[in-house]
């Protein structure tokens, strides 16, 4: 065999034998397939799912008891700042104090003063009420003096009512029996004691403190009509109140 045969069978047999170590080296390093039913197997953790429908039925609930909850402090609140309500067929009893202004002829025979009167409330409708008004009081000027009394009974009407704030106004009639001390012939005598018939007018606000007690101010003008007299001359005159008011309703 010569050479150049010899050299080249050689070679043939070195390159097989590092293609084949070339090869077990590649499968004992290749990665292991992992066997999951073996005992090296790493065990499995089970993830814990949280019952939904469970939760939502809880979280429901809380929901309902939250909403529940603040209706019942609004109302709560409400009742708390919420006015005193207004009741029908409630019966007043009070007293106004204020100054009398007389007025027309009746200023010549007495001066101004404070006075004191009687008030008496129906509550009729959730607008109107009727006020009854009783009062006697005397005046005087000097050597002259001036009686007024009487007892009226008006209408009263809400413009509007704010919280427990109302203004009214009012207009009603009365009797009236005005008596003057004046000079007659020389001589201070006593006009002669006549019940008349007057009309009454005004204006005022109401603070409702609670359902029993009232509080507020009047303005109310009396206007009697003329009284003649056989001696000396008539009575004829007006006047006009100022009061602040209380009342207690029952």
């Amino acid at each position: 065999m010569s050479n150049k045969k010899f050299s080249a069978i050689l070679m043939a047999l070195v390159a097989m034998s590092f293609f084949k170590s070339s090869l077990s080296f590649a499968q004992f390093n290749a990665p292991k397939p992992l066997n999951m039913n073996t005992s090296t197997q790493m065990p499995s953790s089970k993830i814990k799912t949280p019952d939904t429908k469970k939760q939502l039925v809880e979280d429901k609930s809380a929901g309902v008891n939250e909403l529940d909850e603040e209706p019942k402090e609004e109302s709560s609140n409400n009742q708390n700042s919420a006015a005193s309500p207004r009741k029908l067929h409630q019966h007043g009893l009070g007293i106004g104090i204020g100054e009398t202004f007389l007025l027309g002829k009746y200023s010549k025979y007495g001066a101004d003063k404070i006075t004191a009167d009687i008030l008496y409330s129906y509550a009729a409708s959730y607008s109107f009420d009727v006020l009854v008004n009783a009062h006697m009081s005397e005046h005087e000027d000097k050597n002259e003096r001036m009686k007024v009394m009487g007892l009226t009974s008006s209408i009263k009407g809400r413009f509007v009512e704010y919280d427990n704030f109302s203004p009214y106004f009012l207009g009603g009639l009365g009797f009236y029996a005005p008596q003057a001390k004046r000079v007659v012939k020389g001589d201070n005598q006593w006009s002669d004691r006549k019940i008349t018939f007057g009309l009454n007018f005004g204006g005022g606000v109401d603070l409702r403190l609670n359902e029993h007690y009232v509080v507020g101010i009047i303005g109310q003008m009396h206007c009697p009509f003329t009284i003649q007299q056989d001696e000396g001359p008539d009575v004829q005159g007006y006047y006009f109140k100022l009061l602040i008011t209380g009342m207690y309703l029952f």
